[in-house]
């Protein structure tokens, strides 16, 4: 008889205008969950299904404000962040207990979920450990944490960037800049855990000028003085795909408008 993990784990999902008595099912739930729905109402409902599943539903836009709600209804040993577009894979919940248990160190495990090729920005294919200049890959659904180790970091996720925010994603990157800041130990794993369902981004459209004047806001708190480096990088990069309507020099200046526009405050 294989004995089972004794930590707690949940699952904080970040919905919006879901219908939240069949999103448990869609997203394949097999662990408690907390679910914030950003709707028209203020309710709470309890699904006991398999497991015990909260429901909150506020009118409030944000995606960092819906993952601050969930974490701070949180009460299991490891929190596991995901969206309303994942479905998560067969026996998630133990293989994400087995990995804390193989790393007892690990304040946060970040793991693999499978994306469309043009979605992707990361794929774990060893193990690694997160520190400064490798934090800015990984999406919130890829993201884990011992809920002790939050709390005692007093991290959470900004109001300023991500859907629903004033700029555009970027949430994800900066709580784990602020939970490397605060000392938490952070391992990527070749675990995959779950598969997005495309669908319309809510925030994405398109590579516009604001698309990069926000990312150089991005990068200002991100990386400081190094911001502009960093965003000269980014372009190269990403220029075949990103600088079609906005030429490359464009883009730059713009990026560097929106590091600009930040550093009086």
């Amino acid at each position: 008889m294989v004995l089972q993990s004794p930590l707690k784990m949940q699952v904080l999902v970040s919905a919006l205008n879901k219908d939240i008595n069949t999103l448990p099912q869609q997203m394949n739930i097999e662990t408690d969950a907390v679910i914030v729905n950003q709707c028209e109402c203020y309710d709470y409902k309890e699904l006991l299904l398999t497991k015990r599943i909260q429901c909150f539903c506020m009118k409030e836009r944000g995606v960092g404000l819906s993952r601050n709600t969930a974490l701070l209804h949180a009460d299991a040993d490891v929190c596991l962040f995901s969206d309303e577009d994942i479905v998560l894979a067969k026996g998630y919940g133990e293989a994400v207990r087995d990995a804390y248990l193989k790393y007892p160190d690990a304040d946060m495990l970040i793991f693999n979920v499978k994306v469309s090729e043009a979605r992707r920005t990361y794929w774990n294919d060893s193990v690694k450990r997160i520190r400064w200049y490798n934090y800015g890959r990984y999406p919130a659904y890829s993201i884990s944490g011992k809920l002790d180790s939050f709390r005692r970091a007093n991290v959470h996720f900004s109001l300023l960037f991500g859907g629903g925010a004033k700029y555009s994603n970027g949430e994800d990157s900066l709580f784990l800049r602020d939970c490397i800041k605060a000392g938490l130990k952070i391992y990527a794993l070749p675990v995959c855990i779950g598969e997005e369902i495309e669908r319309e981004s809510t925030w994405f459209h398109g590579y516009s000028e604001k698309f990069f004047t926000d990312r150089g806001v991005l990068y200002h708190y991100l990386y400081g003085k190094m911001a502009t480096v960093f965003a000269l990088r980014f372009l190269i990069k990403n220029k075949a795909e990103m600088c079609v309507d906005i030429p490359f020099k464009k883009a730059y200046r713009l990026m560097k408008e929106g590091i600009k526009s930040q550093r009086h405050l």
